[in-house]
């Protein structure tokens, strides 16, 4: 769960979340590195007051300088790609939910063991117990069991939503006559909300 001036990411519930926070750490440094060195060059640029004439039309700067941002591009989409494999890649799901989104609630449908389904609503603001979190705590929450690869069917009854639990790097749209699916795998219990 998120908290009051946090600057940085929920924590990994997911692999996939934490291969997530891994990439950001990675395309960070990479820009990190990037803004250095052009923070370096202006600055020695505005304080000194030598030229190097021959540099301005020199074949092996301008070559350096279009082949260099190419492969930092390549070390950024290689790993964004891998990524995006495994998070659309569906193993053999122990579990499917079928989750169907409505003007001010969501539908819940476990379907492969027995036909049970329930409507989660949001509890109003009057009725939220102490500790309770404002515009997160349902009447119903959704119990998924950890350690299984569990795939969630999303779509939508009447207007565009979006299903997200972001300490599991999840974030599906819900979309009228679309059906989308994702999965999620928790490595440890817990409470996460969305």
């Amino acid at each position: 769960m998120a908290y009051p001036m946090q600057l940085g990411f929920q924590d990994a519930t997911s692999p996939i979340m934490e291969e997530l926070l891994h990439f950001h750490d990675h395309t960070l440094m990479i820009v990190f590195l990037i803004s250095s060195l052009v923070l370096y060059i202006i600055s020695l640029m505005l304080t000194t007051k030598l030229t190097h004439t021959s540099t301005m039309d020199a074949q092996e700067v301008e070559t350096i300088w279009t082949i260099l941002p190419a492969i930092i591009l390549i070390l950024i989409a290689l790993p964004s790609l891998r990524i995006l494999y495994m998070m659309d890649e569906i193993n053999n799901p122990s579990l499917t939910v079928k989750t169907m989104g409505h003007q001010w609630y969501w539908s819940y449908e476990y379907t492969d063991y027995e036909d049970l389904s329930f409507d989660s609503y949001m509890i109003p603001t009057s009725e939220l117990k102490p500790g309770e979190l404002r515009l997160l705590e349902v009447d119903n929450r959704v119990v998924l069991p950890m350690e299984m690869t569990i795939r969630v069917l999303v779509s939508s009854e009447d207007v565009l939503h979006s299903w997200a639990v972001p300490s599991l790097g999840l974030k599906t749209d819900a979309i009228p006559g679309r059906l989308n699916q994702t999965t999620l795998m928790s490595t440890r219990p817990g409470l996460y909300y969305g």
